[in-house]
């Protein structure tokens, strides 16, 4: 009897032993960790229009999340009950560097994922460095089509659309408004996301306006700073039209420099990424000036409640709306949760493993402030999205740039099918393209 009882005793404290255990292990579950690598610009020339804004983009959505303070489907805390623990890189110095940087991320940090990179050529170094290490990578931005045209990538996402659409849509803005286009010049910078943006905007005017001339092709060179010969020979030989992908300190410089002097009325320029320079430059900015944002981003946003709740956070923190580069961190953070929240459920809870988060992102679908993004292209890896290109006016009341005659483009107008690739699609006349 004695015996009997210590054994129910003995049973009693091992039970209250693993109901603790359980309850502790509970605890250390739900206060895991998800890490996350977050590149861009905070340094050098791209810095202050473009990889600050970004950064500050995931700071205030990762404090929503972690929060559980985003609207639904977005509303559980951190990723999937995970708490996010940001670490945050410099993209500045080059492609070389970034490899290095993307590495330690990996190796010495330990990241689950990473998400980064605004130049088309750090986004090409790096791809294939990521799908070499089998890590999770989340290309946010960056424009060349030739990351998944020209290459196959299991472990490899960008969650916004390429250059391509942003070059279809201006140049389908100009046809829709009948805007003369005899001739036209082009200045973009020289290199990946330059010449992709170069060849696109050629190709549909081909298209579009049969019989168009190229005149002035001018290529400087990444962070030139300084246009004074560019900007006497556009003047020297204006166009109807002169095409620009400058972005960052270098599009903001084209302006001050060139506005002056008088360059954007002697031809209707068309920007395919410049809205992001708009509240920086204000009044500086000339009006009539045709931009896109390289999608329907801050002031071509569509009204939504999602819209209306990223708005409200982020201009609370930085009192000044959210332009492209934010908008697009904030779309690949959007993706990211929702992969991670589906992949921990088809895994019973746990902490998805790099395949098991590519398995929940390819060929999935969310809804931004900019309208739903489809991981269409590059076996599901690439997104597209709806497009939208407007025309400047600065509102001396409001002391801000203004976007009239807007015109949204669906996805499907703009961006080429799975099957063909961008240069072959627009050279064939955009087959398959729907745009009513």
């Amino acid at each position: 009897m004695t015996l009997h009882f210590f054994t129910l005793a003995a049973r009693a404290a091992l039970s209250s032993v693993a109901a603790a255990a359980a309850l502790l292990a509970t605890g250390v579950q739900a206060q895991e960790t998800f890490k996350v690598g977050i590149v861009s610009f905070l340094s050098g020339q791209a810095a202050e229009s473009f990889g600050i804004p970004a950064v500050n983009g995931a700071k205030v959505v990762i404090e929503a999340f972690n929060k559980g303070e985003a609207p639904a489907p977005y509303n559980r805390a951190g990723f999937g009950g995970m708490k996010i623990e940001p670490v945050y890189v410099d993209e500045n110095g080059g492609a070389t560097k970034q490899v290095q940087e993307l590495r330690n991320l990996y190796d010495r940090e330990n990241v689950d994922a990473v998400v980064g990179y605004v130049g088309s050529g750090d986004c090409l170094a790096v791809a294939p460095v990521a799908e070499e290490m089998k890590k999770f990578l989340i290309l946010y931005d960056c424009g060349t089509p030739r990351i998944f045209e020209d290459g196959k990538y299991n472990y490899v996402f960008r969650t916004a659309s390429h250059a391509t659409m942003d070059n279809v849509a201006l140049a389908r803005y100009l046809k829709a408004r009948n805007i003369k286009a005899d001739t036209f010049n082009l200045i973009n910078q020289d290199y990946a996301w330059g010449q992709d943006s170069r060849k696109d905007f050629t190709l549909s005017m081909e298209k579009l306006y049969p019989g168009s001339k190229v005149g002035e092709d001018l290529l400087p060179k990444f962070g030139a700073g300084q246009y004074g010969t560019e900007i006497s020979a556009l003047m020297a030989k204006p166009a109807d039209v002169t095409h620009s992908s400058l972005w960052g300190g270098d599009l903001q410089a084209l302006v001050l420099q060139g506005a002056p002097r008088g360059l954007f009325k002697r031809s209707q320029f068309v920007l395919s990424a410049g809205d992001h320079v708009l509240p920086g430059l204000g009044d500086k900015m000339p009006d009539g000036v045709i931009l896109g944002a390289r999608g329907a981003y801050g002031l071509l946003s569509p009204k939504s409640a999602l819209n209306d709740w990223w708005w409200g956070i982020y201009q609370k923190a930085y009192t000044v709306y959210p332009v492209q580069a934010p908008n697009r961190m904030l779309q690949a953070l959007l993706g990211l949760k929702l992969a991670v929240e589906k992949a921990m459920a088809a895994n019973g809870g746990k902490k998805p493993t790099a395949e098991q988060l590519a398995a929940a992102l390819r060929g999935s679908e969310w809804d931004t402030p900019a309208g739903k993004v489809r991981m269409a292209l590059g076996g599901g890896h690439q997104a597209v999205q709806d497009a939208a290109i407007g025309k400047t006016r600065y509102d001396a009341a409001k002391k801000m740039v203004m976007l009239d005659d807007i015109q949204r483009f669906p996805a499907d107008c703009v961006n080429p099918p799975a099957n063909m690739k961008s240069e072959d699609w627009i050279k064939a006349g955009f087959p398959g393209a729907k745009c009513n």
